[in-house]
């Protein structure tokens, strides 16, 4: 384990002098990428990009595991986990590696107005999209007990009690529909589904629906023309009016902060029960009330749920929800994993140079009030 540097060399390229000055410290489970780092260093003469690999294990025990040498002249920083604001004086840009910002909310560095912080908002969409839609699929054609009665048998039989039903017509609400809703949207809609959006700003006109976040190309809904309504609102009476919209299939992709916690809670799920619906949640936890969550599914009052993230997370063995064959589906907080995530990362660090270089307006920029 350790950190890589190098200086930048002058070449025929070596015209681009706004970041001579600065550090650029990527704290990440990778080793590093010494051709990248070689890219940066000889497109900025004097820029540095010190690069410091921790293992999974170490992973957000970074105040912990490194001396604090290396964070000397640090201007910039790539990190999911917050470090100790007194080891980073000079900071002035924050590009996390993670679509939420959640871990950082009360840290003085993210309180310092003067520090600028972007989201890797657009890197998890294509993986996230597949695993919303692939755990509803495998729940809803009930490939689970199919296989485990296959397993328990030694043959395949039809199992008469269950029932299958296909996507056409369905109805998909996405509560918060940003990078990741728009991809899903964009998979869910290829099935026959029509979405319903739901944002905290308003957005009544073709041109405040359009996008401009990072996204791989040819994904998500940039021009937002995907949904055949939009709702808005920050208050619970406003969540509540959209959730009463008939939503055959919910799915969670909101920041968390303190109005989003535990936004879907008892009397979310009365309305819900309308008509049964199914649930994802491939955000936060905490958005969902876990008791509550329980008592609906033990009451039937939605048709199921697949869950990414939970609370407590993870589960402690032998927790309800993970004894719900058929009903509920939990993955630890995967559905982000790809090998192409940090080359995305990558992407949106060099977009943000380049902008920063042309003095523009950055990429994935974070509303320091909004939380997101």
């Amino acid at each position: 384990m350790g950190s890589t540097e190098t200086t930048a060399a002058t070449n025929g390229e070596g015209n681009f002098d706004a970041f001579k000055n600065d550090i650029l410290m990527l704290h990440v489970p990778l080793p590093p990428d010494q051709a990248w780092i070689d890219k940066l260093q000889t497109k900025y003469p004097g820029f540095k990009v010190r690069w410091v690999h921790r293992s999974w294990q170490d992973y957000g025990r970074d105040d912990e595991t490194t001396a604090p040498e290396e964070y000397e002249g640090v201007t910039m920083l790539c990190s999911y986990y917050p470090h100790k604001a007194e080891l980073l004086p000079k900071l002035k840009w924050v590009q996390l590696t993670s679509a939420g910002a959640d871990p950082w909310l009360d840290h003085p560095l993210y309180l310092n107005k003067d520090v600028v912080f972007c989201t890797a908002n657009g890197c998890h969409p294509p993986q996230i999209a597949e695993w919303v839609i692939g755990t509803y699929l495998m729940l809803s054609h009930h490939f689970l007990s199919y296989h485990d009665a296959a397993v328990k048998d030694g043959t395949s039989q039809v199992l008469r009690h269950l029932t299958t039903v296909d996507s056409p017509g369905m109805r998909m609400g996405i509560l918060g529909y940003g990078a990741i809703g728009r991809q899903v949207a964009r998979v869910a809609s290829a099935l026959g589904m029509e979405i319903y959006a739901y944002t905290r700003r308003p957005k009544p006109t073709p041109e405040s629906r359009k996008d401009d976040s990072y996204h791989v190309p040819g994904t998500g809904d940039p021009d937002g023309t995907i949904p055949t309504k939009w709702f808005s609102g920050s208050s619970r009476e406003d969540i509540d009016h959209f959730l009463s919209q008939d939503l055959d299939i919910l799915v969670v992709s909101l920041p968390l902060t303190s109005s989003t916690k535990h936004i879907i809670g008892p009397a979310q799920f009365d309305i819900l029960a309308r008509k049964r619906t199914f649930l994802s949640n491939i955000a936060r936890g905490q958005h969902v009330d876990t008791d509550a969550l329980v008592a609906a599914l033990k009451a039937d009052k939605i048709r199921g749920a697949a869950l990414d993230v939970t609370d407590p997370e993870p589960l402690p063995q032998g927790h309800e929800l993970l004894k719900m064959p058929g009903k509920c589906f939990v993955t630890p907080h995967v559905s982000w994993q790809t090998p192409y995530y940090f080359e995305r990362v990558k992407a949106i660090i060099e977009e943000n140079l380049e902008r920063q270089r042309k003095g523009g307006r950055m990429v994935n920029l974070m509303d320091r009030e909004s939380g997101y």
